[in-house]
């Protein structure tokens, strides 16, 4: 991880697991389009123009940006066929999976208090 393993030594990520916990998730969604980027995939795999098309006004060089990132966290994976124009597809991984119970705890939260 970048940015935990850069802010935090190795003594205060063994005496603070919790707090270490909580900034590596924190990271993971940093990012103003990465929530919408992973509740947009959590049903299907999408085309990489679908994603950008539903976000709308996002940069084309934002969202190749937050989707390297996504990938390189393990939290989506990136399937690119050998046709021509090459067809490039998002999906989730296992792993991204495990982040939309929060994304829903988000939205829960929003929906009552926002």
């Amino acid at each position: 991880m970048r940015v935990c393993n850069e802010g935090f030594d190795e003594a205060f990520i063994d005496d603070n697991r919790d707090m270490y916990a909580i900034s590596f998730t924190q990271y993971v969604l940093s990012g103003r389009w990465k929530h919408f980027i992973l509740w947009y995939l959590r049903e299907e795999t999408r085309r990489y123009t679908e994603i950008k098309k539903f976000l709308g006004g996002l940069s084309q060089g934002s969202l190749t940006k937050h989707l390297k990132e996504l990938e390189q966290d393990g939290v989506i994976k990136r399937d690119v066929y050998p046709e021509v124009p090459p067809r490039v597809e998002y999906s989730l991984t296992d792993k991204g999976k495990k982040l939309l119970p929060i994304l829903e705890k988000m939205e829960d939260f929003g929906r009552e208090y926002g």
